[in-house]
Protein backbone atom coordinates (compact mmCIF):
# COMPACT_ATOMS: atom_id res chain seq x y z
CA UNK A 1 0.00 0.00 0.00
CA UNK A 2 1.00 3.78 -0.44
CA UNK A 3 0.86 6.55 1.88
CA UNK A 4 -1.96 8.15 0.53
CA UNK A 5 -4.19 4.67 0.98
CA UNK A 6 -2.51 4.58 4.83
CA UNK A 7 -3.83 8.30 5.56
CA UNK A 8 -7.41 7.55 3.32
CA UNK A 9 -7.99 4.83 5.53
CA UNK A 10 -7.13 6.41 8.91
CA UNK A 11 -8.87 9.32 7.75
CA UNK A 12 -11.86 7.07 7.67
CA UNK A 13 -11.90 5.65 10.35
CA UNK A 14 -11.29 8.72 12.44
CA UNK A 15 -14.50 10.53 11.36
CA UNK A 16 -16.39 7.45 12.33
CA UNK A 17 -14.57 7.30 15.85
CA UNK A 18 -15.84 11.01 16.01
CA UNK A 19 -19.07 10.01 14.77
CA UNK A 20 -19.49 6.54 17.03
CA UNK A 21 -18.32 9.24 19.85
CA UNK A 22 -20.82 11.73 18.83
CA UNK A 23 -23.95 9.44 18.72
CA UNK A 24 -22.91 8.30 22.23
CA UNK A 25 -22.84 11.45 23.48
CA UNK A 26 -25.83 12.28 22.31
CA UNK A 27 -27.34 9.13 23.78
CA UNK A 28 -25.89 9.89 27.29
CA UNK A 29 -27.29 13.61 26.99
CA UNK A 30 -30.71 12.00 26.17
CA UNK A 31 -30.21 9.77 29.30
CA UNK A 32 -29.82 12.18 31.51
CA UNK A 33 -32.37 14.43 30.14
CA UNK A 34 -35.14 11.29 31.36
CA UNK A 35 -33.26 10.88 34.35
CA UNK A 36 -33.73 14.39 35.54
CA UNK A 37 -37.42 14.13 34.28
CA UNK A 38 -37.49 11.03 36.17
CA UNK A 39 -36.21 12.64 39.57
CA UNK A 40 -38.38 15.79 38.98
CA UNK A 41 -41.75 13.43 38.93
CA UNK A 42 -40.32 11.31 41.53
CA UNK A 43 -39.88 14.61 43.92
CA UNK A 44 -43.08 16.39 42.90
CA UNK A 45 -45.20 13.06 43.80
CA UNK A 46 -43.40 12.63 47.29
CA UNK A 47 -44.04 16.43 47.51
CA UNK A 48 -48.09 15.85 46.95
CA UNK A 49 -47.88 12.44 49.33
CA UNK A 50 -46.90 15.22 51.94
CA UNK A 51 -48.65 17.62 51.56
CA UNK A 52 -51.84 15.18 51.58
CA UNK A 53 -50.54 13.65 53.99
CA UNK A 54 -50.62 16.96 56.40
CA UNK A 55 -54.36 18.05 55.27
CA UNK A 56 -55.26 14.19 56.27
CA UNK A 57 -54.15 15.18 60.44
CA UNK A 58 -56.38 18.20 60.12
CA UNK A 59 -59.79 15.79 59.33
CA UNK A 60 -58.51 13.84 61.94
CA UNK A 61 -58.07 16.76 64.52
CA UNK A 62 -61.76 16.99 63.99
CA UNK A 63 -62.44 13.97 65.15
CA UNK A 64 -60.84 14.13 68.18
CA UNK A 65 -62.08 15.21 71.68
CA UNK A 66 -59.12 13.96 73.77
CA UNK A 67 -56.94 17.08 74.25
CA UNK A 68 -53.58 14.60 74.68
CA UNK A 69 -54.48 12.62 71.68
CA UNK A 70 -55.03 16.28 69.79
CA UNK A 71 -51.87 17.51 70.81
CA UNK A 72 -49.38 14.12 69.57
CA UNK A 73 -51.67 15.09 66.02
CA UNK A 74 -50.59 18.55 66.10
CA UNK A 75 -46.93 17.31 67.18
CA UNK A 76 -46.92 14.97 64.24
CA UNK A 77 -48.69 17.42 61.62
CA UNK A 78 -45.57 20.19 62.65
CA UNK A 79 -43.00 17.37 61.81
CA UNK A 80 -44.58 16.37 58.57
CA UNK A 81 -44.58 20.24 57.02
CA UNK A 82 -40.57 20.59 58.47
CA UNK A 83 -40.54 17.46 56.61
CA UNK A 84 -42.28 19.08 53.59
CA UNK A 85 -40.22 21.83 53.57
CA UNK A 86 -36.96 20.19 53.49
CA UNK A 87 -37.96 18.38 50.58
CA UNK A 88 -39.11 21.32 48.39
CA UNK A 89 -35.09 22.43 49.11
CA UNK A 90 -33.25 19.46 47.84
CA UNK A 91 -32.37 19.02 44.58
CA UNK A 92 -34.28 16.00 42.30
CA UNK A 93 -30.66 14.89 41.47
CA UNK A 94 -30.17 14.40 45.34
CA UNK A 95 -30.93 10.37 45.44
CA UNK A 96 -29.83 10.10 49.26
CA UNK A 97 -32.03 12.89 50.34
CA UNK A 98 -35.09 11.75 48.35
CA UNK A 99 -34.34 8.26 49.34
CA UNK A 100 -34.41 9.26 53.35
CA UNK A 101 -37.71 11.69 53.03
CA UNK A 102 -39.56 8.43 51.44
CA UNK A 103 -38.43 6.57 54.66
CA UNK A 104 -39.37 9.62 56.93
CA UNK A 105 -43.15 9.25 55.09
CA UNK A 106 -43.29 5.38 55.40
CA UNK A 107 -42.53 6.24 59.10
CA UNK A 108 -45.10 8.75 59.31
CA UNK A 109 -47.63 6.43 57.68
CA UNK A 110 -47.43 3.75 60.53
CA UNK A 111 -47.18 6.73 63.10
CA UNK A 112 -50.83 7.63 61.63
CA UNK A 113 -52.66 4.22 61.29
CA UNK A 114 -51.49 4.22 65.28
CA UNK A 115 -53.37 7.48 65.92
CA UNK A 116 -56.06 5.85 63.78
CA UNK A 117 -56.53 3.07 65.57
CA UNK A 118 -56.58 4.47 68.68
CA UNK A 119 -59.22 7.26 67.60
CA UNK A 120 -61.01 4.68 65.95
CA UNK A 121 -61.28 2.41 69.75
CA UNK A 122 -62.29 6.10 71.47
CA UNK A 123 -65.06 6.81 69.58
CA UNK A 124 -66.26 3.44 69.95
CA UNK A 125 -65.92 3.70 73.55
CA UNK A 126 -67.59 7.03 73.30
CA UNK A 127 -70.27 5.42 71.37
CA UNK A 128 -71.11 3.06 74.08
CA UNK A 129 -71.00 5.55 76.97
CA UNK A 130 -73.60 7.91 74.94
CA UNK A 131 -75.31 4.43 75.01
CA UNK A 132 -74.87 3.42 78.66
CA UNK A 133 -75.95 7.43 79.10
CA UNK A 134 -78.87 7.55 76.77
CA UNK A 135 -80.34 4.25 78.52
CA UNK A 136 -79.33 5.62 82.15
CA UNK A 137 -81.45 8.88 81.42
CA UNK A 138 -84.31 7.05 79.82
CA UNK A 139 -84.40 5.00 83.40
CA UNK A 140 -83.81 8.18 85.19
CA UNK A 141 -86.57 9.85 83.66
CA UNK A 142 -89.18 6.85 83.75
CA UNK A 143 -88.24 6.26 87.36
CA UNK A 144 -89.14 10.04 87.52
CA UNK A 145 -92.49 9.75 85.40
CA UNK A 146 -93.32 6.55 87.90
CA UNK A 147 -92.39 9.05 90.91
CA UNK A 148 -94.39 11.94 89.59
CA UNK A 149 -97.10 9.75 88.83
CA UNK A 150 -97.24 8.11 92.79
CA UNK A 151 -97.03 12.15 93.63
CA UNK A 152 -99.97 13.10 91.91
CA UNK A 153 -101.70 9.25 93.19
CA UNK A 154 -100.96 10.74 96.95
CA UNK A 155 -101.98 14.17 96.01
CA UNK A 156 -105.28 12.84 94.92
CA UNK A 157 -105.29 10.37 97.56
CA UNK A 158 -105.01 12.86 100.39
CA UNK A 159 -107.34 15.08 98.79
CA UNK A 160 -109.90 12.37 98.33
CA UNK A 161 -109.70 11.03 101.98
CA UNK A 162 -109.34 14.95 103.20
CA UNK A 163 -112.77 15.56 101.58
CA UNK A 164 -114.00 12.30 102.71
CA UNK A 165 -113.11 13.75 106.56
CA UNK A 166 -114.92 16.92 106.12
CA UNK A 167 -117.84 17.38 108.04
CA UNK A 168 -121.13 17.68 106.20
CA UNK A 169 -124.48 20.05 106.93
CA UNK A 170 -127.54 19.05 105.21
CA UNK A 171 -131.80 19.25 106.20
CA UNK A 172 -130.97 22.90 106.58
CA UNK A 173 -133.75 24.74 107.28
CA UNK A 174 -134.53 28.43 108.41
CA UNK A 175 -137.12 29.57 110.22
CA UNK A 176 -138.15 33.36 110.54
CA UNK A 177 -140.14 33.79 113.25
CA UNK A 178 -142.09 36.64 115.17
CA UNK A 179 -142.20 37.82 118.60
CA UNK A 180 -144.62 34.97 119.81
CA UNK A 181 -142.10 32.32 118.41
CA UNK A 182 -144.24 31.90 115.68
CA UNK A 183 -143.52 31.45 111.57
CA UNK A 184 -143.76 35.23 110.43
CA UNK A 185 -145.60 36.19 107.81
CA UNK A 186 -144.01 39.46 107.00
CA UNK A 187 -140.89 40.36 106.98
CA UNK A 188 -141.32 43.46 109.18
CA UNK A 189 -142.25 40.79 112.12
CA UNK A 190 -138.98 38.47 111.81
CA UNK A 191 -137.17 38.91 115.19
CA UNK A 192 -135.36 36.17 115.36
CA UNK A 193 -134.23 33.16 112.90
CA UNK A 194 -133.71 30.18 113.82
CA UNK A 195 -131.68 27.65 111.92
CA UNK A 196 -131.75 24.30 112.18
CA UNK A 197 -129.64 21.64 110.52
CA UNK A 198 -127.83 17.93 110.72
CA UNK A 199 -124.17 17.42 110.93
CA UNK A 200 -124.47 13.88 109.53
CA UNK A 201 -122.46 10.44 110.28
CA UNK A 202 -118.93 10.58 109.62
CA UNK A 203 -116.33 7.46 110.81
CA UNK A 204 -113.31 9.33 108.96
CA UNK A 205 -113.62 12.65 109.93
CA UNK A 206 -111.48 13.92 113.33
CA UNK A 207 -113.19 13.67 116.78
CA UNK A 208 -113.48 16.56 119.25
CA UNK A 209 -114.59 19.85 119.74
CA UNK A 210 -114.90 21.72 116.19
CA UNK A 211 -115.99 25.31 115.34
CA UNK A 212 -118.72 26.31 113.18
CA UNK A 213 -119.22 29.27 111.18
CA UNK A 214 -122.96 30.26 110.04
CA UNK A 215 -123.02 33.28 107.76
CA UNK A 216 -126.36 34.97 107.30
CA UNK A 217 -126.11 36.99 103.31
CA UNK A 218 -129.17 39.33 102.95
CA UNK A 219 -130.19 39.87 99.09
CA UNK A 220 -127.51 42.66 98.57
CA UNK A 221 -125.20 40.02 99.54
CA UNK A 222 -124.35 41.79 102.44
CA UNK A 223 -123.41 39.66 105.77
CA UNK A 224 -125.27 40.04 108.97
CA UNK A 225 -123.17 40.32 111.68
CA UNK A 226 -122.77 41.76 115.42
CA UNK A 227 -119.42 42.97 115.04
CA UNK A 228 -117.04 43.56 112.06
CA UNK A 229 -114.57 41.94 113.97
CA UNK A 230 -116.37 38.80 113.57
CA UNK A 231 -114.49 36.72 111.11
CA UNK A 232 -112.93 33.66 109.98
CA UNK A 233 -109.91 32.09 107.54
CA UNK A 234 -111.61 30.92 104.64
CA UNK A 235 -109.13 30.56 101.15
CA UNK A 236 -106.30 32.53 102.27
CA UNK A 237 -108.93 35.71 103.00
CA UNK A 238 -111.16 36.29 106.34
CA UNK A 239 -115.18 36.76 106.01
CA UNK A 240 -117.64 37.83 108.21
CA UNK A 241 -119.61 35.61 110.05
CA UNK A 242 -122.92 35.62 111.59
CA UNK A 243 -123.29 32.86 114.53
CA UNK A 244 -120.20 30.71 115.98
CA UNK A 245 -120.97 27.55 117.04
CA UNK A 246 -118.55 25.51 119.14
CA UNK A 247 -119.48 21.62 118.84
CA UNK A 248 -118.40 18.44 120.63
CA UNK A 249 -118.08 15.87 117.19
CA UNK A 250 -118.05 12.49 118.08
CA UNK A 251 -118.42 10.75 114.54
CA UNK A 252 -122.06 10.19 114.42
CA UNK A 253 -124.78 11.97 113.24
CA UNK A 254 -125.85 15.26 115.47
CA UNK A 255 -129.07 17.57 114.56
CA UNK A 256 -128.54 20.92 115.64
CA UNK A 257 -129.97 24.83 116.22
CA UNK A 258 -128.70 28.17 116.04
CA UNK A 259 -130.62 31.42 116.22
CA UNK A 260 -130.14 34.75 115.05
CA UNK A 261 -131.58 37.58 117.24
CA UNK A 262 -132.72 39.86 114.20
CA UNK A 263 -131.87 43.87 115.61
CA UNK A 264 -131.14 45.54 111.66
CA UNK A 265 -133.65 46.59 109.35
CA UNK A 266 -134.62 43.40 106.75
CA UNK A 267 -136.30 43.76 103.98
CA UNK A 268 -138.08 41.16 101.37
CA UNK A 269 -136.26 39.10 99.02
CA UNK A 270 -133.95 36.00 98.72
CA UNK A 271 -131.24 35.44 101.52
CA UNK A 272 -129.33 32.52 102.27
CA UNK A 273 -127.03 30.51 104.74
CA UNK A 274 -123.43 28.84 104.71
CA UNK A 275 -122.10 26.44 106.96
CA UNK A 276 -118.22 26.15 107.48
CA UNK A 277 -116.00 23.95 109.48
CA UNK A 278 -112.26 23.64 109.23
CA UNK A 279 -112.17 26.40 106.78
CA UNK A 280 -114.78 24.90 104.40
CA UNK A 281 -117.76 25.07 103.46
CA UNK A 282 -119.69 22.02 104.56
CA UNK A 283 -123.65 23.75 103.60
CA UNK A 284 -125.56 25.84 101.68
CA UNK A 285 -129.05 26.87 101.72
CA UNK A 286 -131.05 29.69 100.56
CA UNK A 287 -134.57 31.02 101.89
CA UNK A 288 -136.82 33.90 100.99
CA UNK A 289 -138.42 36.68 102.89
CA UNK A 290 -141.79 38.46 101.66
Amino acid sequence: MTNKKYILIAGILLVLALIGVTVLLMFEKQTNKELVLEFNLDKEDLENQYTDFAKQYDELKLTVSNDSLSTLLEQEQVKTQRLLEELRTVKSSNASEIRRLKNELASLRKIMIGYINQIDSLNRLTAHQKEIIADVTQKYNAASRQISNLSEEKKNLTKTVTLAAQLDATNINVLAVNKRDKVAKKVKDVVKFKINFTIVKNITAETGERTLYIRITKPDNDVLTKNASNTFAYENRNLAYSIKKYIEYNGEEQNLTVYWNVEEFLYAGKYRVDIFADGTMIGSQSFTLE
